[in-house]
């Protein structure tokens, strides 16, 4: 197993789930996810959780957790406990939507440091978010992935394809991006993040000066 400061270690899971609340019964909704808190907070990896409304009447709660690795979340996900949680919000809510990120997904959302959730009935206000790297270090992140695969790229094609270099320049770039595109979506990136995780996501504080 990956030791906690190894460039290897998988990235963090965050799990946003929208689900439609029945408005008469928000004391009874409250308690059923506090239960499911409780219990998520006894089950290894487990790293936070929370809901929030847009509104007071507000009928969609989005309600999050965040596990140390997927491997660790599919193990909570998969539980006989969580499955008789569940059951017990049937009639009470709705699930409506269901979104996980990790490593580079959440770097196109509307830039926000954190998340802050705002507990209903009174409990504490909890931070699932981590904080966005900067952007230098995003362009630099995929940079390091695109410039070796866009060169190996462009070699292959110009030794092993004929005629390539003949190629109107709108058809190379058509086929270039339509090729390394979901390569780099689903394969370079989350590589070139997981290798440099630790580095993404140090603080980036200025020094203080004496």
């Amino acid at each position: 197993m990956p030791t906690a400061g190894s460039a290897s270690t998988p990235p963090p899971v965050t799990v946003s789930i929208t689900r439609s609340v029945d408005p008469d019964r928000v004391p009874e909704v409250t308690h059923w996810v506090q239960t499911g808190v409780n219990l998520a907070n006894t089950w290894p990896g487990f790293l936070g959780s929370g809901w929030v409304r847009s509104t007071a009447s507000s009928t969609e709660w989005h309600m999050l957790y965040r596990f140390a690795n997927a491997s660790l979340l599919e193990a909570w996900e998969t539980s006989t406990q969580r499955a008789e949680w569940l059951e017990g919000g049937h009639g009470l809510v709705e699930e409506r939507r269901v979104n996980r990120r990790t490593g580079i997904e959440g770097w196109f959302d509307a830039p926000t440091n954190t998340m802050a959730l705002d507990i209903v009935a009174g409990a504490p206000t909890v931070d699932l978010a981590p904080t966005r790297p900067p952007r230098w270090k995003q362009a630099t992140s995929i940079w390091l992935g695109f410039f070796p695969v866009n060169l190996v790229f462009t070699l292959l094609v110009t030794t092993f394809v004929p005629g390539w270099s003949d190629l109107p320049t709108a058809v190379k770039v058509l086929v270039t991006t339509s090729i390394l595109t979901p390569l780099m979506a689903y394969w370079v990136l989350p590589f070139v993040t997981r290798k440099l995780h630790r580095w993404l996501t140090a603080p980036s504080g200025k020094a203080h000066r004496p």
